[in-house]
């Protein structure tokens, strides 16, 4: 049988291109190697809970129409993003903000906190920034730099501040008002049910084969229909023709306790050098979910190696050169398109996954 459209990978991208087609009528054949569907946003209910299976996914978006999209799909609730970063047993308040400052120096004005910050920028004295160290110092001082992020940097990105490029933080987001929310974002929330239930709903009456890996029988797949949306790695599509593009993986360690709260928030961070993990997350803090027990997961950054799982894309000088070799034959390509973060290498939020995805269905207009 013949299709329209063959979507490789069964993530936010995909099922929102092939929701889209399916309602312009068109026959979309959906193959995922996992044996779930939903990609990285997948949830699982355990104990009354939904369990965020590949890290926290919280929705957040300042355009009102992606806002709409998302929420035809589900109903979401209010939860706002006010992780706790964990140093060594202090406890600090993210994003840097005033109730951080106060945490940090005891400082109960705005004024206060900018004098510390403007001495420690001063006395470090760095005019242009050669890497993430210097740049960071150079917008937050020494103290907030070296307590909550060069730990936490080190052990996402398995190396060296001082060996990271600056431009990994452009800007941190330092606010002078009793503000935890992490985000600006005009909207933000979790959907009520989890977010498998939303990919259910995008995919309702299109054909899905889970278990089934594109590259076991390429020849195959590739005659299977007009056209190919790809959201797989670019690099893998192409036999690494051009060598490996980088990526962090990442292990996940779940935990059900028998207590009701673990540790009082969905996000904690932990800064330190020596705890192992970035992080842990309590999923029953997104929806408030009414349960006896609790799930908690806590998060390995690791070196990907082929053959894991890929998580993210690494927009390095080396890698970004490397991609647009392999833009370069994708371009040249008649019936495969790319999508997603490993298809287009870039470290997308949910809401500029569903605004590309949407952009590459205007394109079959």
């Amino acid at each position: 049988m013949k299709y329209d459209f063959l979507i490789v990978g069964s993530g936010l991208f995909g099922s929102v291109f092939a929701h889209e087609m399916t309602k312009k009528g068109k026959k979309c054949l959906i193959i995922e190697k996992r044996d779930h569907i939903g990609g990285n946003v997948y949830t699982e209910e355990v104990e009354n809970i939904n369990v965020h299976k590949y890290g926290a996914h919280i929705f957040h978006t300042d355009k009102k129409e992606i806002w709409e999209y998302i929420n035809q799909f589900a109903d979401f609730n209010r939860y706002t993003n006010s992780p706790v970063a964990n140093y060594n047993g202090e406890l600090y308040n993210l994003p840097f903000n005033m109730n951080t400052f106060y945490q940090m120096w005891g400082v109960k004005t705005p004024q206060e906190a900018k004098d510390i910050i403007e001495k420690q920028k001063s006395e470090a004295n760095i005019e242009n920034p050669k890497n993430l160290e210097e740049q960071a110092i150079s917008l937050v001082g020494k103290d907030i730099y070296e307590k909550l992020v060069k730990g936490y940097t080190e052990k996402q990105w398995g190396r060296k501040c001082e060996e990271l490029p600056s431009s990994i933080i452009k800007r941190l987001p330092v606010r002078f008002i009793f503000d935890n929310n992490y985000f600006n974002d005009l909207y933000q929330g979790i959907p009520m049910g989890g977010y498998t239930k939303i990919i259910e709903k995008m995919l309702d009456g299109i054909e899905v084969k889970l278990n089934t890996n594109f590259f076991d029988d390429k020849a195959k797949w590739m005659d299977m229909a007009d056209t190919i949306l790809f959201t797989g790695m670019i690099d893998e599509y192409y036999d690494y023709c051009f060598g490996e593009l980088d990526y962090r993986g990442l292990n996940f360690e779940f935990e059900t306790l028998d207590m009701e709260n673990y540790q009082g928030n969905a996000v904690v961070n932990y800064t330190d050098a020596e705890t192992p993990y970035t992080r842990i997350i309590e999923h029953k803090h997104f929806e408030g979910s009414e349960s006896p027990k609790t799930v908690i997961t806590k998060e390995y950054p690791k070196t990907w190696v082929k053959g894991e799982e890929a998580y993210y894309p690494i927009n390095d000088e080396k890698n970004s050169e490397l991609f647009k070799k392999y833009q370069e034959l994708a371009s040249k390509e008649e019936k495969v398109v790319f999508g997603g973060r490993l298809g287009m290498y870039q470290y997308f939020d949910m809401w500029k996954i569903i605004e590309e995805s949407l952009k590459l269905v205007e394109k079959f207009d």
